[in-house]
């Protein structure tokens, strides 16, 4: 019963009107990272955000149905790949209802969470349907890594694990951000208004530092890249 319980209490009007729009979010910004072949994802971040304000629940369905309809309506590439988006809006979503979304360094660490269970679950499906390469910009270190004598799933769990704990702690970050700069009154329509409490001294600070840090990373690891492959 209280699984029943905790489903229904993430689906409330506010949460159905909420999901189209991050499924939009999710899917052109998705869109634009394959198009551009860049070595990150960032196609979770309408995914992140139902999940910290509605719930696990809402998290997962809103990360299935993104993947769901970006792969029949634009690229099927992305249609396997739901598992990883179900797991990313379900463990984030938890992660917010335990108290890691409060602060900008307690969301790096939902974001390095989600990013461990990004991984494990995106491996079988690089591995087994796609051979290892993918049409994400990442693959260019599957590849490198293949070159050096890598067998294919140690260079596959490699690059997951060099890429998703900068792609998802921007994710998080990022999603922090936006919900940051939504008025207490709009949130408080939300099922888990709880999971996102900020001292009002402190919210603007927290926005800034999320994204400088989100922006950081990204260039961190964008640093790393090029000096891997240009070795």
């Amino acid at each position: 019963m209280r699984i029943i319980e905790s489903i229904r209490k993430d689906f409330t009007t506010m949460t159905w009107v909420l999901i189209p729009v991050a499924i939009a979010i999710n899917v052109v910004i998705g869109q634009i990272v394959v198009v551009l072949r860049l070595p990150v994802f960032l196609d979770s971040i309408g995914t992140v955000l139902v999940a910290v304000v509605a719930g696990p629940w809402a998290g997962a369905l809103t990360g299935t149905l993104s993947n769901i309809i970006w792969g029949l309506l634009i690229d099927p590439n992305a249609l396997p790949w739901w598992p990883v988006a179900l797991m990313i809006g379900f463990v984030a979503g938890w992660c917010a209802v335990l108290g890691l979304f409060k602060s900008w360094w307690k969301v790096m660490i939902t974001g390095f969470i989600v990013a461990v269970t990004a991984a494990i679950v995106s491996t079988p499906i690089a591995v087994y349907l796609f051979g290892g390469i993918t049409a994400s910009g990442s693959s260019f270190i599957t590849a490198y890594l293949l070159q050096t004598g890598r067998d294919l799933i140690p260079a596959v769990l490699s690059t997951n694990f060099l890429v998703e704990p900068f792609d998802k702690i921007a994710t998080c970050l990022l999603a922090f951000a936006i919900i940051g700069g939504l008025s207490v009154r709009y949130l408080a329509r939300f099922p888990r208004p709880e999971n996102v409490e900020i001292d009002k001294t402190e919210r603007r600070t927290q926005i800034i530092i999320a994204i400088v840090v989100a922006v950081i990373l990204i260039l961190i690891y964008s640093y790393i890249l090029v000096n891997l492959l240009g070795s």
